[in-house]
């Protein structure tokens, strides 16, 4: 059952010339601690207390005490609205379990009686705090959080008020302990509680005891007092510490806003944070986790100290680097003269000698779980520096804010490629909208005059008539095979491509591209073609109709640039034990050398699309490299300039033996 009657109202009434005075729940806990103390104190003495809490979290921190006042005497009453597992219990001392509904629930209520002394505290927690804590519940799990919570009420050592708050929650007690009525009726007969006071205690409502020893009192509020000042200290110096923090952390903020260079947020936030943590050193430099070293690139030096910016930092041999990789996040030494981290390694060992570091710290710099870099601090020439955890979160902050610098700069690197790419994809686009409009017109308005001469002259010659269809067939070969490069490539591209590898002889494929060369240029006078094949290369392996596509056209590549008295060589040679390089060479006009790499872009055209001697799409080379990048291999071209030919590698994979596989397989680990 519930009770909605206060016990500080009933007294109210019951005593009215009684004042209510404001107290906070710091002082409340002071006062019942010299109050506690005071019972404890006393060696004869078996007193009546009565200790009310509002929640049971509230006297699980007191529970102790009142294990030690049971010592003291058989009449010892707790009041707690349960929240886990307080119930009615007898074990060390009477515990009444009431329901969190009750008027107790807002209230604080401790009673000490005894025979030469009485003192009470009863008070109701104000409406405005108790509003506070429903709109803050998050706060109220925390003890020390809950300090400056505000009660109004009475605290006396008047006897006859004792009295009567001792009996309003005896008759509490009751209501929910039936059981101990025997027990609550001696204590009201020993201390003359209620109905059975005498006449003479009766009339000593106002009078207050006299030999109480105040020390306990006295002690404990000049010990709060002492603590409120200790904790009142403590506030302001981290107030201050968080200012300082906030401002270092707010200028490489701004930094950061304000420019988009790495290199300049990174040096004012070395600068920074070395200064405000007092450091002997503060390094920072980019690293990732796969990384064997790292250049020092910013760095903060208090005077004497030895620089590092400049040098390069080994990371494979690092255990505290390999520390941080592993677990992705910061390692600190207290003392690197005597951690066994640093006195197992040698290198670490140098290093600490060299350049004098008594304390350190290594911070990753992480962005969703990427290492970017690392934030080093070294205390150098000094008694070991113990690591606060305030200068961990802080630098643990700092290296957050250089995350974002670093992926921001990244990112607008990575906008600037993008823009390329896409300039680029534009010029592409410009280039084929040029060479289709330029190689499907021309073809095709040539095959449209013939038609319509062969239509509207029927009495041409057979001659005439049989030129025309040779023309007409020529061009539409030549359009069939623009498509056809189109169709080619995309395809390469989007990795629609099923490719059909096998063993190969190199000979047979080269034979069959210049087969299609031969049957493509019939009456024209080609330039003479050498071949260089050792008998002894090895089977390749690949997709023989892809392999025969890229010999193909290159060696029509060559063919067009050279001219028929000129020269065209295909040379294969093993290089090293995995692949064969195939070379094809020509003595034709040759190519600059600041386009040899993007001679291998689509529509790539040296002449422009509109100005060539030479027919083609410019995509011939972008399938050849799309292709051999399918099989794991590479390609490339070299020349020495303008008329001085050219000349293309590229590499296939050879077939292995199995011991083979085993050694590569070896090699690879």
């Amino acid at each position: 059952m519930s009770i909605s009657t206060s016990v500080l109202s009933e007294l109210l009434q019951s005593i009215t010339y009684l004042r209510p005075q404001l107290y906070f729940k710091a002082s409340l806990t002071a006062l019942s601690h010299a109050m506690e103390d005071q019972v404890l104190a006393a060696t004869l003495e078996q007193p009546l207390v009565i200790a009310s809490f509002q929640r049971e979290r509230y006297y699980r921190q007191e529970a102790h005490r009142y294990q030690r006042l049971a010592l003291r005497s058989n009449q010892i009453y707790v009041l707690s609205a349960p929240e886990t597992d307080f119930r009615h219990s007898s074990e060390y001392y009477e515990k009444i379990a009431f329901e969190p509904e009750d008027a107790l629930s807002q209230e604080w209520h401790l009673v000490v009686i005894a025979e030469n002394y009485a003192t009470c505290l009863v008070c109701r927690e104000s409406l405005g705090s108790i509003a506070k804590t429903k709109q803050t519940p998050e706060l109220t799990p925390s003890l020390d959080m809950d300090t400056s919570r505000r009660f109004e009420g009475i605290w006396t050592s008047e006897r006859g008020v004792s009295l009567k708050a001792a009996e309003l929650l005896l008759d509490r007690i009751l209501v929910y302990r039936p059981d101990l009525a025997s027990k609550i009726q001696e204590a009201r007969q020993r201390f003359d509680i209620g109905e059975t006071r005498t006449n003479k205690r009766a009339n000593q409502v106002a009078e207050f005891a006299c030999d109480i020893d105040t020390d306990p009192f006295v002690q404990r509020l000049v010990t709060y007092l002492q603590a409120s000042q200790y904790k009142l200290h403590k506030a302001y110096r981290s107030i201050t510490a968080q200012a300082r923090k906030e401002r270092l952390v707010n200028s490489i903020s701004t930094a950061i806003r304000r420019s988009l260079d790495p290199h300049e947020v990174l040096q004012i936030a070395a600068q920074e944070l070395g200064q405000h943590l007092g450091v002997g050193r503060c390094l920072i430099y980019r690293a990732q986790a796969t990384d064997d070293q790292a250049i020092i690139e910013h760095e903060f030096l208090s005077q004497g100290i030895l620089p590092i910016c400049g040098q390069t930092w080994e990371l494979a041999n690092n255990p505290l680097f390999q520390e941080v990789v592993k677990q992705g996040e910061g390692v600190c030494v207290a003392d690197a003269t005597n951690d066994l981290r640093v006195t197992s390694s040698a290198s670490l060992s140098l290093i600490v000698k060299k350049f004098a570091i008594r304390s350190w710290l290594i911070e990753p710099v992480l962005y969703q779980g990427r290492l970017l870099g690392i934030v080093e601090l070294h205390y150098c020439n000094l008694p070991p520096h113990q690591w606060q955890t305030g200068e961990l979160d802080l630098v643990k902050a700092i290296a957050t804010h250089i995350g974002s610098a670093l992926i921001q700069a990244e990112a607008y690197a990575n906008l600037e490629d993008l823009n390329q790419q896409l300039e680029a994809l534009d010029r592409t686009r410009s280039n084929l909208i040029a060479i289709t409009g330029h190689e499907l017109r021309t073809p095709l308005s040539t095959i449209q005059v013939c038609l319509e001469s062969l239509a509207s002259e029927p009495d041409m010659p057979v001659e005439l008539q049989q030129v025309m269809l040779n023309t007409a067939l020529s061009d539409s070969e030549r359009m069939r095979k623009l498509v056809q490069d189109f169709l080619t490539l995309s395809n390469l591209e989007s990795g629609r491509v099923e490719w059909h590898p096998e063993s190969l002889t190199l000979q047979e494929c080269i034979d069959l591209a210049l087969s299609r060369l031969r049957t493509r240029s019939q009456g024209e006078k080609l330039p003479q073609i050498k071949t260089h094949i050792s008998p002894n290369l090895p089977l390749v392996r690949a997709d023989g109709d892809w392999l025969v596509e890229v010999l193909a056209k290159l060696i029509d590549n060559a063919y067009k640039f050279t001219p028929s008295e000129g020269e065209i060589s295909i040379k294969a040679i093993r290089n090293g034990d995995r692949m064969v390089e195939v070379t094809v060479a020509d003595s034709g006009r040759g190519i600059e050398p600041n386009r040899l790499e993007i001679v291998f872009d689509r529509f790539y055209q040296e002449e422009g699309a509109l100005r060539r001697t030479t027919s083609g799409t410019g995509l011939g080379l972008a399938i050849c490299r799309q292709i051999v990048n399918g099989w794991g291999g590479e390609i490339w071209a070299e020349s020495k300039g303008k008329d001085q030919g050219s000349q293309f590698h590229f590499t296939v994979p050879v077939v292995q033996s199995s011991q083979e596989e085993k050694r590569s397989k070896v090699k690879s680990k």
